[in-house]
């Protein structure tokens, strides 16, 4: 008998960090030993994503419960994987992605198969006696850890007004350990609340996100205040910044413009807008500056921003959308988010093409997400180049940070967090 063989899976309904319902599932070996993951859901969700099974009814969690998943896993899936090895990830997830047969897992939910797909890989790594992030690299060594980069200061509607762009960032530089990068992210918070009470005369708010929720509509504003907190701590050579604008959250189909600060402004105007700000800071890379289905727009502003564009809503994890950005030059990399595209299998394929021509790795939990993400492990696994852990409060965005801390030490010198000033984008910075 293979010891190693599924023995059984089991699936119920948790709450993830924001108190929603999600699908939990364990995958049982025959030597009893167990691997146990949730499915992340995020509140900015693109549409390319792989569909989050939910009720729909009323009475039941607001709609947003679950237990159709749980039955998706029960009825279907399990038996079907019963047998089956945990150790062989690409046979139980190419039999998940079989059982479904559809492109974005609208039968039996991304969500459901995300669950057991790595629920599955975490029961081998069990099996195999290894850390999580060790049995995901499969062997390859592991030369560093990442980057935590940290959504300080949060998009959306505060004091009255409404900050378009979704998160700023900071991305810590010139860090020599791992600690180092945390303590960065940390201090520069803890200053950027005094700055908004003492010069903005603003009592700080969480945002949406956990970070400072955004004093002004203006980037300028926010970004002005990120040197102010830079300045005081001593810290202008180890910090750059990033922003995340989620521009598909503000963009309004029938008439092709983006809502901004108040008034409709086109493509051209938004590519110059973040042109200009990239020339004023230190920003190394901007997430999903435009549309998510407007690839040629990308490929004109990848020609004039400075800045890495990254592609989180525009690529899904989907090696499909990936391989036409690259080919079109129209983006130097990529968010990782595997509950986008659904399981280990597929997102692994989509990572290693895009190492393959050396673009840019940024892996992702979601907003609210579970406090098992597998995120840590993962882009410690794939040699990403930085986390967006969030801002360092609330509890995933803290487990994940601390999640890297027990990894670097682990790995000893090989876990200092990868030098960002490598990248595409980020070299021109102290120019």
């Amino acid at each position: 008998m293979d010891i190693n063989r599924i023995k059984d899976i089991r699936a119920r309904q948790v709450l993830d960090s924001d108190g929603r319902p999600a699908i939990e599932a364990d995958v049982i070996t025959e030597s009893g030993v167990m691997g146990r993951s949730s499915a992340a859901t995020g509140n900015s969700v693109g549409i390319n994503e792989s569909a989050v099974i939910r009720d729909g009814d009323p009475k039941l969690f607001g709609g947003k419960s679950v237990y159709k998943a749980i039955d998706n896993v029960n009825k279907i899936i399990a038996p079907a994987l019963r047998g089956m090895s945990v150790t062989d990830q690409k046979a139980i997830d190419e039999k998940m992605i079989e059982l479904d047969g559809t492109r974005y897992k609208t039968k039996l939910g991304g969500n459901t198969i995300n669950a057991v797909s790595f629920a599955a890989a975490r029961a081998g790594a069990a099996s195999e006696k290894l850390p999580f992030y060790r049995y995901l690299a499969n062997g390859k060594k592991i030369r560093h850890s990442f980057t935590p980069v940290y959504n300080l200061v949060n998009g959306g509607t505060y004091y009255g007004k409404t900050q378009a762009f979704q998160e700023f960032i900071l991305i810590p530089r010139n860090v020599d350990s791992f600690d180092e990068a945390v303590r960065v992210g940390v201090e520069m918070f803890y200053t950027i609340g005094d700055i908004i009470a003492e010069e903005m005369k603003q009592k700080p708010v969480m945002g949406k996100y956990c970070g400072h929720g955004a004093p002004s509509d203006d980037p300028s504003v926010i970004f002005d205040i990120f040197n102010e907190a830079a300045s005081r701590l001593g810290y202008k050579d180890k910090v750059c910044y990033g922003i995340d604008c989620a521009s598909s959250e503000f963009y309004d189909s029938k008439d092709f413009s983006y809502r901004y600060r108040g008034r409709d402004i086109s493509r051209d105007e938004l590519t110059t807008l973040l042109k200009n700000l990239c020339e004023k800071y230190p920003i190394g890379f901007i997430e999903d500056p435009l549309n998510e289905e407007d690839f040629d727009g990308y490929k004109a502003a990848h020609k004039i921003i400075p800045a890495a564009l990254i592609g989180d809503d525009l690529l899904c994890t989907n090696i499909e959308r990936a391989r036409k950005a690259y080919e079109m030059q129209a983006a130097d990399g990529m968010i990782v988010k595997p509950n986008q595209v659904g399981t280990l299998t597929e997102t692994m394929q989509t990572v290693d093409f895009l190492k393959e021509k050396n673009q840019i790795l940024i892996a992702s939990g979601r907003s609210g997400g579970p406090l098992d993400d597998p995120t840590t492990d993962l882009v410690v696994a794939i040699g990403g180049h930085m986390l967006k852990t969030g801002a360092p409060r609330s509890g995933e965005r803290v487990v994940s940070i601390n999640d890297g801390i027990h990894i670097a030490e682990e790995l000893g010198m090989d876990g200092r967090p990868f030098n960002v000033m490598k990248l595409a984008g980020f070299s021109r910075i102290d120019k």
